[in-house]
């Protein structure tokens, strides 16, 4: 059954996954939904990546959060400059179900202090063709795709 925009309650959907490797990935398969069914939306503008932050950095009463590896590393930094103490807090959030409710407001929900990344045709076609290699048939573009992109994976112990 065809898409009928003109009964569209909402113009905004938000798709909110986990800061980490494994949160990208289901990213690219939502995206792919899109694409393949309700390309609409996203040539509409309708569709955003919501961009949880990955790590909370504190000392003392100062807390920030970090949404990469070079924004934490700065806050450290920073804070072990900050002071005699030289204690650094970092967690990081392996998920969004580690914060609690406030963090996750406050951080990813919040319409005055959000980041939401706005879906184009154009990374909705690279999320379409990397899951369609990635879940193909052919395996040496997969394996040089797992090789070239490897290094961004981390393992939590």
């Amino acid at each position: 059954k065809a898409l009928n925009i003109t009964k569209l309650r909402y113009h905004k959907v938000v798709i909110m996954c986990d800061a980490d490797v494994d949160g990208s990935h289901i990213s690219t398969l939502i995206l792919t939904f899109f694409f393949r069914y309700m390309k609409e939306l996203i040539d509409l503008g309708y569709i955003y990546i919501a961009a949880p932050p990955l790590y909370l950095v504190k000392k003392g009463t100062t807390q920030r959060y970090a949404w990469n590896d070079d924004q934490r590393d700065q806050f450290i930094n920073e804070m072990k400059g900050a002071g005699k103490e030289t204690s650094v807090g970092i967690q990081r959030y392996k998920g969004l179900g580690e914060m609690n409710a406030e963090q996750l407001w406050s951080t990813t929900m919040n319409p005055e202090n959000r980041t939401l990344r706005q879906v184009t045709i154009e990374n909705a076609a690279d999320a379409d063709h990397t899951f369609s290699m990635l879940m193909g048939d052919e395996v040496p573009p997969r394996r040089a795709f797992i090789e070239k992109n490897a290094k961004y994976a981390k393992i939590d112990t």
